[in-house]
């Protein structure tokens, strides 16, 4: 069953989510890549499975790309229009800190800034591979939406947990912010 949960900050909504990010028909989803855009696994792998291995030639021909940067590919066969690499870790299944996260959330929303998109949808960035505790993520993802929204944000976030306890991890962090309109 998906669930959906909504958030209203500042004219724009969050939308929380449970559910396979590759379902999401936003304009992009966001890809919590490696520095060489070598699609593995994780999120990384679950985008290259559904949406084609198109994505990752096109990615790695922009490679390497550093943490707190991000660049912009077609989405293949997803329902979403582009994927939004944004390295968390310099190379495959690295370990990282919070602070990796941070750069990458606003690498993310700066480049779906540039490209004018309405909407984004973000995973638990760095909860994987990377090894980040998922109440930490959430935390730190929610804060710089929300510094993003604060300045120049015109982009609806969709954050969007495969499992209970991130899900739950990023309800805490908006109701902590934000009351929810769901």
């Amino acid at each position: 069953m998906i669930m959906v949960l909504k958030w209203f900050f500042r004219d724009h909504l969050f939308f929380l989510v449970k559910d396979d990010i590759t379902e999401c028909d936003v304009d992009a989803i966001v890809n919590p890549a490696n520095s060489l855009m070598i699609m593995g696994g994780g999120v990384a792998g679950a985008i290259k499975r559904r949406g084609g291995a198109g994505i990752e030639r096109e990615a790695v021909q922009m490679a390497p790309v550093k943490v707190g940067d991000a660049v912009v590919t077609s989405a293949g066969k997803l329902k979403a229009r582009f994927v939004i690499h944004a390295p968390t870790m310099a190379y495959p299944t690295m370990r990282i800190g919070v602070g990796n996260i941070r750069l990458a959330v606003r690498a993310a929303l700066k480049v779906a800034g540039e490209k004018g998109f309405r909407s984004i949808a973000f995973p638990g960035m760095g909860t994987g591979v990377g090894g980040v505790d998922q109440v930490v993520a959430a935390e730190a993802m929610v804060e710089e939406i929300i510094k993003w929204f604060e300045i120049s944000g015109e982009t609806d976030v969709y954050l969007v947990a495969f499992n209970d306890a991130l899900f739950n991890a990023f309800k805490k962090a908006l109701e902590k912010r934000i009351p929810s309109l769901a």
